[in-house]
């Protein structure tokens, strides 16, 4: 397919932020092309806006492979790649090598091989930005979630090693959020306790995150910079 300018690439946008910033990024005319693990009704909505869609499953580098492959069909060039796709495991004892193993493919092999193999289709825009969403819980780690932060952590310093790699052709950064929405089910005691962690004290919903990628798109001199939007935690 033939952009009238290069695409942006989000990957994990069916739902949620992912779906909110595709949705953003098409109001203002910029084309997108999503990648989605599971059917859910923001596929089809951004389907409906105009955005291209890929199935990808980044449990294994075969499959990540056969994304970038696929991918590749569609676009010649890529404005920018959003690597917003994220998983939680529980670590079951007795399996914790399966989740370790499952998030570490998501949070950091699928980055790394889309990086390195999609950077042809960055260097022909213009500009070009890839921006990893990572999480503030890598700030000081968790005792309860140490797969999803270990792998998360070291997402952030893909970040500081393709900033290095790539500078000055490609900027590269990262988003790290708190809790931006509560889930339907969630009651409210632990929504009550989960605002007293931040100064601000709100839900802040997804345009947050939108409002950081687009400053991190929109300026030409941060890269190897990882934005802390936690609503304060850190000062609290």
């Amino acid at each position: 397919m033939v952009f009238a300018t290069p695409p942006v690439l989000i990957t994990g946008a069916s739902q949620r932020v992912g779906l909110h910033c595709a949705k953003r990024l098409l109001a203002e005319g910029q084309p997108v092309i999503f990648s989605y693990r599971s059917e859910r009704p923001g596929v089809q909505q951004l389907l409906d806006l105009g955005a291209i869609a890929i199935h990808a499953d980044f449990s294994s580098e075969a499959n990540i492979l056969a994304f970038i492959e696929e991918l590749n069909t569609h676009t010649d060039s890529l404005r920018a790649i959003v690597h917003n796709a994220s998983q939680w495991l529980a670590e079951t004892p007795g399996d914790e090598a399966a989740a370790f193993t499952q998030m570490f493919g998501v949070h950091m092999l699928a980055p790394y091989l889309i990086n390195l193999h999609c950077a042809p289709l960055l260097q022909r825009s213009p500009v070009a930005d890839i921006i990893h969403v990572s999480d503030d819980v890598t700030r000081k780690g968790s005792s309860k979630h140490i797969a999803y932060c270990a792998s998360k952590a070291g997402l952030e310093s893909l970040t500081l090693s393709f900033a290095a790699k790539f500078a000055p052709r490609i900027k590269v950064n990262g988003i790290a959020p708190a809790l931006l929405m509560f889930q339907p089910d969630d009651d409210a005691a632990y929504r009550a306790s989960t605002l007293k962690k931040s100064a601000m004290g709100i839900e802040p919903g997804a345009e947050v995150i939108y409002q950081s990628l687009r400053y991190l798109l929109d300026n030409p001199y941060v890269t190897g910079t990882t934005l802390t939007v936690n609503g304060g935690r850190h000062v609290k």
